[in-house]
């Protein structure tokens, strides 16, 4: 069985706009990577992502990108420390994440969906899973709201 997980949210925007706020570093740091991002996702790249709640630039490999369709990327995935006794899990790791943008309603909706998987079937693996799919629902709330409202839901929560 894979450690892995899948979130879903409509937003009342066509597709396109809806993948450029993904996809367009400078529209992703309005409201998501509360300390930015830096590069574009194309495939092939690395960009950077840093997070107020995550202190300090991490790489993020964008391994395909599909216009208006699918990104997937790859990125550390994040335990932390061993809890109540639970032996180190060894060497760095990554997990995959895709994003998936489909139209709704002759292109005035789209659903996206972000799935991740990957994760070492551990305690800490099982930590790790949990706080990213928190993280990501947390972000298509954000995304949701910025593209529809331009308002960013993360500012100031995190710090």
């Amino acid at each position: 069985m894979e450690l892995k997980f899948k979130v879903s949210g409509r937003i009342a925007r066509p597709v396109e706009e809806v993948f450029e706020a993904v996809a367009d570093p400078t529209k992703l740091s309005a409201y998501f990577t509360t300390g930015g991002a830096v590069g574009r996702m194309e495939t092939g790249r690395t960009v950077q992502w840093d997070f107020a709640d995550f202190p300090g630039a991490f790489p993020v490999e964008i391994v395909e990108v599909e216009p208006n369709r699918r990104i997937v990327l790859r990125w550390e995935a994040n335990e932390g420390p061993p809890e109540n006794g639970e032996a180190t899990a060894g060497a760095a790791y990554m997990t995959t994440v895709v994003f998936t943008f489909e139209p709704l309603d002759d292109g005035r909706r789209t659903l996206v969906t972000i799935e991740e998987g990957g994760w070492r079937e551990t305690p800490g693996g099982l930590k790790a899973a949990f706080g990213n799919c928190q993280g990501w629902s947390q972000m298509l709330a954000a995304l949701k709201i910025w593209v529809e409202h331009g308002i960013n839901l993360r500012e100031g929560f995190y710090v």
